[in-house]
């Protein structure tokens, strides 16, 4: 092979890395954004839907049945923060629209910001769960030995299979990656 042949085959052999390590970049970027979709639509991964009130307000409830939802709290290893539900279960008709809280307080001697995330079980029917208010829309800021308490503003789908009685909602704190929400503080709830 001649020096001219080498050179064209390292150029074309360099073109081809470029080309797949650009479409694995962006390929990288597109699954975040379309594993997000699969799992709205499906209910995989315990995603929950999120409802204005005006839809809230449409919805029928069904008062001839009744589900009961327990409630699981959790924190990431790293996190230095007590997290719990103030009630563990409680029972509800499909369509109406109930309101829990769930307290944080931050055991450490410095800010600290967390995200929450939530899941819901039976997975295959998370679609049917809609949050209207909820402290895992924003990072939460707590300074150091600060107690929150947070809402959580939910309505079960009426069209939720019938043979569903029970729902679990979890929810796991982490500590958020970034750090620049320790100067300005995010939603309070103190009560």
């Amino acid at each position: 092979m001649g020096e001219l042949e080498l050179k064209r085959a390292n150029r074309s052999t360099a073109i081809k890395l470029v080309v797949a390590t650009t479409t694995m970049f962006f390929f990288g970027y597109a699954l975040i954004p379309l594993y997000d979709v699969f799992c709205e639509i499906t209910g995989l991964n315990g995603k929950t839907g999120r409802l204005s009130s005006q839809e809230v307000s449409l919805m029928s409830p069904d008062e001839s049945r009744l589900i009961d939802v327990e409630f699981v709290a959790s924190v990431g290893a790293d996190l230095p923060w007590e997290f719990y539900p103030v009630t563990e279960k409680i029972r509800v008709s499909p369509g109406v629209e109930t309101q829990v809280d769930f307290v944080v307080i931050n055991t450490a001697q410095y800010a600290v910001t967390g995200n929450a995330v939530p899941s819901v079980a039976p997975n295959a029917v998370a679609k049917y769960f809609n949050k209207t208010e909820c402290f895992c829309f924003t990072k939460q800021l707590l300074m150091a030995g600060e107690l929150k308490r947070m809402p959580i503003r939910f309505i079960i789908d009426p069209d939720i299979p019938k043979e569903v009685s029970l729902l679990t909602l979890g929810y796991t704190f982490f500590e958020a990656l970034d750090t620049a929400a320790l100067s300005t503080p995010q939603h309070s709830y103190i009560n």
